[in-house]
């Protein structure tokens, strides 16, 4: 006759249900296993399953963020008018080099301090930021970098912060028609052209399967863990029911 240990003893007054509880158990036990090789480095150049996916995902991104023809048509609404605007920068270095991306641009600009006065085409000075824009995008930095003599990523970044004040000031001045194209430059130009710079990007139809099996797996393995604690909680009769209504007599 096998004696059994207080512990045992224990653990089996806890288990009401225990081919419930075994199947959870099996369920918790697996969904770790398959979250240890998540984390292994198994899925191509040395990445593990987020790192892979990220990465998938990142590019399926790049690949459906192209927006500079659009862009380009939206522009021609505004090539030829001329504009004026202050804006202040937050730091001389900052200042000095937005200047001579500006001039570079086409752009006339008065110097005060951090005070940057702004003058000249609106199309041909959008025209400029979007032609940066498909060249980062394209990853080809080395060509806007030969432009300015400033780390590609620099521009962008210059970029932004200049468009960004003069869509706030156009703002002010109730200039909806500069301060939309400027916006939209700025979203759907300079950002994406930052943002997946350096990253490959693919078609959401040529990676429609992996990407598919992907979303398939997330929902599946969110699934699989919650059955695992539903059936450990089953099998120690912990489990939720609705109550029942006491009627008034």
């Amino acid at each position: 006759m096998t004696t059994l240990t207080s512990s045992e003893k224990a653990t089996r007054s806890l288990i009401r249900n225990k081919k419930t509880f075994n199947l959870g158990l099996m369920l918790g036990v697996t969904f770790l296993g398959v979250l240890v090789l998540i984390f292994m480095p198994i899925f191509g150049d040395g990445k593990n399953g987020l790192e892979f996916s990220d990465d998938l995902f990142n590019k399926l991104s790049k690949g459906s963020s192209y927006f500079i023809p659009k862009l380009e048509e939206k522009v021609k609404k505004v090539a030829g008018k001329s504009f004026s605007i202050n804006i202040k920068m937050d730091k001389p270095e900052a200042a000095e080099k937005a200047v001579k991306i500006l001039l570079a641009s086409g752009a006339q600009v008065g110097v005060q301090d951090l005070q940057l006065k702004l003058s000249g085409d609106m199309g041909s000075l959008m025209g400029a930021v979007l032609k940066d824009s498909d060249t980062m995008y394209k990853d080809n930095g080395a060509e806007v970098k030969s432009r300015y003599g400033i780390e590609e990523k620099e521009v962008m970044a210059l970029w932004w912060s200049v468009l960004t004040r003069m869509d706030k000031e156009f703002k002010k001045e109730k200039k909806i028609e500069e301060s939309e194209v400027i916006s939209e430059v700025v979203k759907k130009g300079v950002e994406p052209a930052y943002n997946f710079y350096g990253i490959p990007a693919q078609s959401v139809l040529d990676k429609a399967f992996t990407m598919t099996a992907l979303l398939v797996f997330y929902v599946a393995y969110t699934m699989w863990w919650g059955y695992a604690i539903f059936y450990l909680f089953d099998g120690l009769g912990m489990s939720m029911k609705k109550s029942k209504v006491k009627k008034e007599v």
